[in-house]
C-alpha cells in the first residue's frame, strides 16, 4: 500500500487542503510537512485514520471546522470529507469518508453517521465501486486496523509502545504485527481450521460424526471426551486470563518499582524494608531450629524428666534407713510363709497371729529372696543417680536453648518494630503521597500475582485430570470404532487430519522461529544505525524485546530514547524484511509475503538529540518505501539537512488563526 494523495474538506482546522505524496520517483520517497506546535500536524495525521477506519483519538468527536459551523444558519448543513488515494498491489483505490452536519433551530450542530465509499481502478483502467456493506472488509484486506498503528503513529503512540517494552509488558501487539505483516496469517488460519479444540474445525467435525448404533459405548465415550474438552477449554480460557493478570501485574509492579526509584527516600526505604524482611525470616528460621532441638532432647529424656521428682523423694526416704546385714543367708521368703501357716517356729515357739513372735517372723519376708531389699535399694540408687544426671543435662540444654530463643524473640521484635516504622513511612504521612500510592500499588500487584498463581496451580491439576480422562475415553472409543467399517473410516480420516494439524504446527513453529531470528538480526542492524552505544536487542518467543549492553551481563534499563529507537527499529525491520523478500529471486527464500507500506509519523524525532535525529533520518528512507513525516519546525531544518536528497515533496503549515490552517 503506497499513498498517492489526501484531500481534506472542512476537517477540523483544514477547510480546503490536499497533498500529493512522494512515491519514490528518482529515489525521492519522503514527504515532509513542517509546522509549529498547534498548527495542526496531529490533526492532519489523524485524517488518514479517520478516512480509513472512521475513528480518531480526539476527545472532541466533532470533525466540522469551527468557522464553517459558525457561518451555518439554522436548518443548513455542511459536510466534512476526507479523500485518500492509494495503490495496493496492482489496484488503485479512492477512499472517501464524509459526515454531514446540520444546525438545528437551537443553534446546535449535530453530525450524522459517516458515509464510506471506495472506488477501485484495476490495471486495465476499469473503475468499479465496492458495495457499502463490504467497504470495511475491503480496508481490512488492505491494512487491518489493529496493524495500522505500526504505520500511522504519533509521538504519543510511540511513547506508549516504548513504555510497553521498558516495563516488559506482554508483547501481543508485536507478535500480531509479525504474524500479520510477514505472511504467517494464512498458515495460522489453516491451523485454526484443523484445531481439535474447536467443534467447528475439521478434527472436531470428525469427533461428532461417529456412528454409535453399532455400539452404544461409542456415544458414551464421545460424550465423555466432549465434556472433558469443554472443561479443558474453560480452564484454558481461565489460564489465559490468569496469565494475563500475572503479566499485567508483574509489568505494573516492575513499572512502579522503577518509578519508586525516582524518589531517593522511597528507594532507600524499600531497600531497608527488604533487608529487614530477610533478617526477620532468618531469625524465625533459626528460632524454629532451636525449638526442634529442644523437642528432640525432651523426647529422648522425658521419662527421666518425669521420674526424677519421685526418685528424689524415694532417696530422701531411704537416706535414714540402713538395710545392711538384714538379709538371712540361705533363707527364702516362702520358708517364712510356711512357718506362719504352720503357726510354729523352727525353734518350737508358737506363732499365733497378732503375737510378738508372729510379727517379728513375718517382718523377715522384707529382707529375703527372691529379691533382697538391700540389693533392690542399691540398684534403685544407682538408676536414680543416672537419671538425675541425665535430667540435669536435659535441663541444662533446654535452659541454654531457651536463652537462645529469648534472644531471638527479642531480635525479631526489634526487627519487626523497625519494619513497622519503615512501613509506616512508606504508607504514612511523613513520606510524599506519590511514594505511598506507588508502594500501595506494588503491594496490590503482589497480591494479584500471588492469588492468580495459586489459582493457576489449582486448575492445572484439574486440567491434568480431564486430559487423562479424555485420553482414556479416546483409547477405548478407538478400539470400538475399529470394529465398524464406517467408524473405522472416520477414525482414519481423523488420524490424517490430526497428522496434518501437527505438521502445520511444526512448520508454523519453524517458520515463525526463523522469521523471528531474521527479525532480531534486522532490528539490531537498524538499531545500531539509530542508537549507537554498544547495545543490542533480543526477541524471545513471546516477542518480549530486551536491550543489552555488549560488555554487560544483564538487562539494561531502557531510556525513552532507547525505547523509541527500538520501536523505529522494530517497525522498519519488519518493512525491510518484507521489502527484501519481495525482491528475492529464490522462491525458497520467500518465507514472507507483504505489500509495501508507508510510514506516516507525527513528530517522531522529538525525543532524540541531534546526533540520533541524523541517524534516524538516514535510516528511515532506506528501509521504508514511502515516508511521510509531520515534524516540528525546530526539527525541520535538521530533517531537511539529513534527508534532503530523499525529499520529493515538502509542505509547511501556515496557521491563519485558531480555527484555520493552510498548506504552503
Amino acid at each position: 500500500m503506497l499513498l498517492e494523495s489526501i484531500t481534506l474538506e472542512n476537517f477540523r482546522q483544514f477547510r480546503h487542503e490536499s497533498i500529493d505524496f512522494a512515491q519514490g520517483d528518482n529515489g525521492k520517497n519522503v514527504t515532509i510537512i513542517i509546522g509549529e506546535n498547534g498548527t495542526g500536524k496531529t490533526t492532519f495525521a489523524q485524517a488518514f485514520f479517520w478516512c480509513m477506519y472512521g475513528e480518531t483519538e480526539f476527545s472532541d468527536k466533532n470533525m466540522l471546522n469551527k468557522l464553517v459551523a459558525a457561518e451555518m444558519k439554522p436548518g443548513q448543513e455542511s459536510k466534512v470529507q476526507v479523500i485518500l488515494k492509494l495503490r495496493h498491489g496492482t489496484v488503485n483505490y479512492t477512499l472517501m469518508r464524509e459526515q454531514t452536519y446540520r444546525k438545528d433551530y437551537s443553534n446546535r450542530v449535530k453530525g450524522d453517521n459517516t458515509v464510506f465509499d471506495i472506488a477501485i481502478k484495476d490495471a486495465n483502467g476499469n473503475t468499479s465501486y465496492v458495495k457499502k456493506s463490504q467497504c470495511e472488509s475491503e480496508v481490512k484486506g488492505i491494512l487491518p486496523k489493529e496493524l495500522s498503528r505500526y504505520f500511522f503513529f504519533d509521538g504519543e503512540r510511540i511513547e506508549k509502545m516504548s513504555k510497553d517494552i521498558s516495563t516488559g509488558k506482554k508483547a501481543t501487539d508485536f507478535a500480531e504485527a509479525v504474524k500479520g505483516l510477514l505472511g504467517l496469517n494464512a498458515m495460522y488460519s489453516a491451523i485454526q481450521h484443523f484445531n481439535p479444540k474447536s467443534r467447528l474445525g475439521v478434527i472436531g467435525s470428525y469427533e461428532s460424526s461417529y456412528d454409535s448404533h453399532s455400539n452404544s459405548k461409542i456415544q458414551e465415550y464421545t460424550q465423555t471426551i466432549e465434556r472433558c474438552k469443554s472443561e479443558i477449554a474453560k480452564i484454558d480460557a481461565r489460564l489465559e486470563e490468569l496469565e494475563s493478570q500475572i503479566e499485567q501485574a508483574s509489568a505494573r509492579k516492575t513499572e512502579k518499582t522503577e518509578e519508586i526509584k525516582q524518589y531517593a527516600e522511597g528507594e532507600e526505604l524499600q531497600r531497608q524494608k527488604e533487608r529487614l524482611i530477610q533478617k526477620i525470616a532468618r531469625a524465625k528460621d533459626s528460632k524454629a531450629n532451636v525449638v526442634k532441638a529442644i523437642c528432640k532432647d525432651f523426647n529422648s529424656n522425658m521419662s527421666s524428666f518425669f521420674s526424677v521428682a519421685l526418685m528424689s523423694r524415694a532417696l530422701e526416704l531411704l537416706s535414714d534407713r540402713d538395710f545392711t546385714g538384714k538379709d538371712i543367708p540361705y533363707m527364702h521368703a516362702k520358708t517364712i510363709e510356711y512357718l506362719l501357716n504352720q503357726k510354729v517356729c523352727i525353734c518350737g515357739t508358737h506363732l499365733d497371729e497378732g503375737s510378738v513372735p508372729y510379727t517379728k517372723v513375718k517382718a523377715l519376708i522384707d529382707f529375703l529372696p527372691p529379691q533382697s531389699i538391700s540389693n533392690m535399694i542399691s540398684d534403685f540408687k544407682k538408676e536414680a543417680k543416672r537419671r538425675a544426671n541425665a535430667q540435669q543435662d536435659l535441663f541444662s540444654h533446654i535452659s541454654d536453648n531457651l536463652a537462645v530463643i529469648s534472644q531471638q524473640d527479642e531480635e525479631v521484635t526489634d526487627l519487626q518494630d523497625e519494619l513497622h516504622t519503615i512501613e509506616g513511612k512508606l504508607s504514612g504521612g511523613d513520606v510524599r503521597s506519590k511514594v505511598r500510592a506507588i508502594n500501595s500499588e506494588i503491594q496490590l500487584c503482589d497480591k494479584v500475582i500471588r492469588e492468580s498463581g495459586a489459582e493457576k496451580d489449582r486448575i492445572l491439576l484439574r486440567k491434568g485430570g480431564y486430559e487423562s480422562e479424555a485420553e482414556r475415553a479416546d483409547t477405548e472409543r478407538r478400539n470400538l470404532t475399529l470394529l465398524d467399517d464406517k467408524n473405522k473410516k472416520i477414525e482414519i480420516y481423523k488420524a490424517y487430519a490430526e497428522r496434518i494439524y501437527q505438521e502445520l504446527l511444526e512448520v508454523y513453529a519453524t517458520s515463525e522461529a526463523e522469521i523471528r531470528s531474521k527479525l532480531e538480526t534486522t532490528i539490531n542492524e537498524i538499531f545500531k544505525q539509530i542508537y549507537e552505544g554498544g547495545l543490542y536487542l533480543t526477541i524471545d518467543e513471546k516477542y518480549h524485546i530486551s536491550v543489552y549492553a555488549n560488555d554487560y551481563d544483564g538487562d539494561v534499563e531502557t531510556s525513552t530514547a532507547q525505547s523509541i529507537s527500538v520501536i523505529f527499529a522494530f517497525i522498519t525491520g519488519i518493512i525491510k524484511m518484507a521489502r527484501d523478500n519481495r525482491n528475492a529471486s529464490d522462491d525458497d527464500a520467500k518465507l514472507l509475503s507483504s505489500e509495501p507500506y508507508p510510514l506516516v509519523m507525527d513528530a517522531p524525532l522529538s525525543a532524540f538529540d541531534k546526533r540520533r535525529i541524523k541517524t534516524v533520518c538516514e535510516a528511515l528512507p532506506n528501509t521504508a518505501e514511502q515516508v511521510i513525516i509531520f515534524i516540528k519546525d525546530t526539527d525541520g531544518e535538521l530533517a531537511e539537512e539529513y534527508m534532503g536528497d530523499k525529499i520529493g515533496c515538502r509542505h509547511y503549515f501556515d496557521k491563519k488563526n485558531e480555527f484555520e490552517t493552510v498548506l504552503v
